[in-house]
């Protein structure tokens, strides 16, 4: 990718990009398109969040509603994310052959239908089958949104729209609950008609996002699909083998992938755990408990908002270990707070830790990745990240009957302390070069 020097930036701006920062396909002279753009990914965005919180109210419900038991109703929201861990990297190889726009805008469609049919279903086989297709939209979604960014912005337009991203992600984890609850209360069903939303979402994308130079490249020597010869990208073998090759040579991608899976360990250990440990001290109503939640998803979008500006004042390595220290005291006071007020507080630290390395560890990746590997990279992000939110209650769970829910807080401090100490020494062995951009594969 070419780039051009942003002079009131000091940073590059790609072709995804012209000079003031507008993105490709907005008309010389109107930045409206530009905004449209970015408010249509940043839509996007929250509709990945949005596959399991809308419906996490109703789950009881669906149960009694397809005859089946509440444990076997919870496949509803953990099946899609099954599907997510394992669809991501075959939606990132796609990308990376065929550019985002494509598989984004098929994602958008298959997560309207998907979603939607939950709508008129009433059997459990039938509506775990929608969620695969959900599942398998969320991973073209994700993963196109990712790379959208990274081809359409450069430098710290590219942080401000990854903290943006963020940002609308912890603002959905807040909203989408409470819109699920009020819409459960008419039927179950009722909540499932919001992923239709994808569909008309989808039209305006068509318009609004433009397509980008990222994607048909090709393996050994060959000229991609515009130069009119035949593919000769590897098959899958090969690019696995490519694939690891990278981690090979660039060990701070994996590394970036743990950071991910870790902050979204701890992120459910918020959501699964806090609410028990409310309980405790007396908070019960599903208000009062959705309030804290939503002050911890508030906090998120708060911190990732600001990214841009964090992160330019202070550099991405101080942000990460400053979340870390956040995490720790969080998780530490979590562990012997006493009041319902006091209990407050560490939702509030824990949010802002999460807000400052989502958007790090994908600008990372970013800067991480060969051009034409940008796809399948970003895509173990996401699964990364659901893989984390899927073990979360099954790594922390095993505390709970030998030291109770305050345990599970107490491990968390634990583990996130062990966390910043290995990126510390990371960092202070081998400096900044985990920043260092490479150059294009092949």
């Amino acid at each position: 990718m070419t780039s051009t020097s942003d002079a009131n930036t000091g940073t590059d701006v790609g072709t995804g990009a012209d000079a003031n920062g507008e993105t490709a396909g907005g008309r010389s002279g109107s930045p409206s398109p530009a905004r449209l753009t970015l408010a249509v990914i940043l839509a996007s965005a929250t509709l990945t969040v949005m596959a399991g919180a809308i419906i996490g109210p109703v789950v009881r419900q669906i149960g009694m509603g397809v005859g089946v038991s509440e444990s076997l109703a919870g496949l509803v929201i953990t099946t899609h994310g099954v599907v997510i861990v394992v669809a991501s990297p075959l939606a990132g190889a796609l990308i990376d052959r065929v550019g985002p726009r494509g598989p984004y805008l098929l994602g958008l469609g298959l997560y309207g239908v998907g979603g939607g049919a939950g709508l008129v279903v009433d059997s459990f086989g039938a509506l775990l089958a929608s969620r695969v297709v959900l599942g398998a939209g969320v991973a073209l979604v994700y993963t196109g949104v990712t790379v959208l960014i990274y081809t359409l912005y450069r430098g710290r337009r590219m942080d401000r729209a990854l903290g943006l991203r963020s940002s609308a992600n912890s603002l959905g984890a807040a909203v989408w609950p409470l819109v699920g609850g009020a819409l459960g209360t008419v039927s179950w069903h009722a909540p499932f008609g919001v992923y239709l939303a994808a569909l008309p979402l989808g039209l305006v994308a068509l318009v609004a996002v433009p397509a980008t130079d990222h994607g048909g490249t090709t393996g050994g020597g060959g000229t991609g699909g515009n130069g009119g010869t035949t593919d000769t990208r590897p098959g899958p073998g090969e690019q696995v083998r490519e694939l690891l090759a990278v981690f090979r040579r660039l060990p701070a991608i994996p590394a970036v992938y743990l950071l991910y899976f870790g902050a979204n360990l701890f992120l459910y250990v918020v959501v699964v755990y806090y609410p028990q440990l409310l309980a405790g001290l007396g908070v019960t109503s599903t208000l009062s408990v959705g309030l804290y939640l939503a002050a911890n998803g508030a906090a998120s979008a708060v911190a990732a908002a600001a990214y841009d500006r964090l992160v330019g004042r202070f550099g991405r390595h101080r942000l990460v270990l400053a979340a870390f220290g956040l995490w720790v005291a969080g998780f530490g006071v979590a562990a012997a707070v006493e009041g319902a007020l006091a209990a407050a507080v560490p939702v509030l630290a824990l949010g802002v830790g999460t807000g400052l390395v989502f958007p790090s560890a994908f600008a990372w990746v970013e800067a991480l990745s060969p051009p034409d590997r940008q796809g399948s990279l970003a895509s173990y992000i996401a699964s990364a990240g659901y893989l984390g939110q899927f073990l979360s209650p099954l790594a922390f769970g095993v505390v709970v009957p030998v030291a109770g829910v305050r345990g599970v807080f107490g491990a968390a401090a634990l583990a996130a302390g062990l966390g910043g100490v290995v990126l510390g020494v990371g960092l202070a062995v081998h400096g900044r070069r985990v920043d260092e951009p490479v150059p294009e594969s092949g």
